[in-house]
């Protein structure tokens, strides 16, 4: 049942959403942004940074409303209450795409794809970048920013130095096509399972390890629950942040041009504490002793690069021929 409060927030923003003129001093928008991860990552505090700007700038006419860690919906849920209105803005992993008919974010899963941020930033912030987020509006999404979290590293409770290690072992993945060729190229069962029940998962043993970033990991207590680490900075994750389409174009255009202010400054804050995160993080998880981590050289980059590349070709009538091509283009490399 709707409070007295949020019935108002709710139809004040469907009003505007549908044109009705309400005089400004009666406009209320609420912006429900909802998330998987905690409030302490990158995401997390780009999205309280969203918060603060937002409202800073539309003089209070705007409340935005952050929900962590899957208070509202997870993983699989969170992109059809987009579509639907239920919640006006996320910031899912780009791997949650594929599912919705947009395989083309997958590029962003490849594995060995990208050496490093720079190799990054000329994707996100290039040609390519800006093409990927048009392909949404058709799906009545409009794609505002790309926010990083970082590169990711591998946890087991045995060691995953080299890929022969990974045979058999069940491997906790985002719901991905290419994460799924990635695991079964290193011998390894794929498991699809939301971000909120890994823990759980990997403290009963009905998997035996996944992937992720350090942030994530350690705010998740991942570590807690896993042995062995390696720092192999195989993939990436990062996150597109995402609104309804129907709601944003219907917004006051003096509304629209503050919030997208606050975005693009938000953007610049979460993509600048990112890598600092990751790395306090890894740290704060080689303190607490629980996990043992190795550090990749370059004789074992090279042998998983010889086992992850061909997972490129693999997967290119998924993501498109052109765009993987694009994409080497951009970086450099073939």
């Amino acid at each position: 049942m709707l409070t007295r409060r949020r019935f108002t927030a709710v139809t004040g923003a469907a009003a505007v959403a549908l044109g009705f003129g309400l005089p400004a001093a009666a406009q209320e928008i609420t912006i429900k942004f909802s998330h998987v991860v905690a409030p302490d990552t990158p995401k997390g505090k780009g999205a309280d940074k969203f918060k603060e700007l937002a409202e800073k700038y539309t003089d209070g006419r705007v409340k935005v409303e952050v929900y962590p860690n899957s208070q509202l919906y997870k993983d699989k849920e969170e992109l059809e209450a987009l579509q639907l209105g239920s919640v006006q803005m996320l910031a899912p992993s780009l791997a949650k795409f594929g599912p919705l008919g947009a395989q083309q974010f997958e590029l962003f899963d490849l594995p060995m794809l990208f050496k490093n941020r720079d190799d990054l930033r000329k994707i996100t912030e290039g040609e390519v970048g800006k093409n990927l987020l048009a392909t949404l509006e058709d799906k009545g999404i409009k794609g505002l920013a790309y926010w990083d979290n970082g590169f990711k590293i591998m946890t087991a409770n045995s060691p995953v130095i080299n890929p022969d290690d990974f045979l058999g072992l069940k491997m906790r993945i985002q719901s991905s096509k290419i994460l799924e060729a990635q695991m079964e190229a290193l011998g390894a069962v794929p498991q699809v399972m939301a971000f909120s029940e890994v823990y759980q998962a990997l403290q009963t043993g009905v998997v035996d390890g996944t992937e992720n970033t350090p942030s994530n990991t350690y705010t998740q207590r991942v570590n807690e629950v896993q042995k062995y680490g390696t720092i192999s900075n195989h993939g990436y994750i990062g996150y597109a942040v995402i609104v309804n389409k129907k709601f944003w174009d219907g917004l006051p255009d003096d509304v629209r041009g503050q919030l997208e202010k606050a975005m693009a400054e938000a953007t610049e804050y979460a993509n600048s504490i990112a890598e600092d995160e990751n790395k306090a993080a890894l740290e704060a998880m080689k303190a607490a002793g629980t996990t043992e981590f190795h550090q990749m050289t370059p004789e074992e980059h090279e042998a998983w690069l010889k086992v992850l590349k061909p997972v490129h070709q693999k997967m290119a009538d998924r993501i498109g021929p052109e765009l993987l091509q694009q994409a080497y283009q951009a970086l450099g490399t073939q």
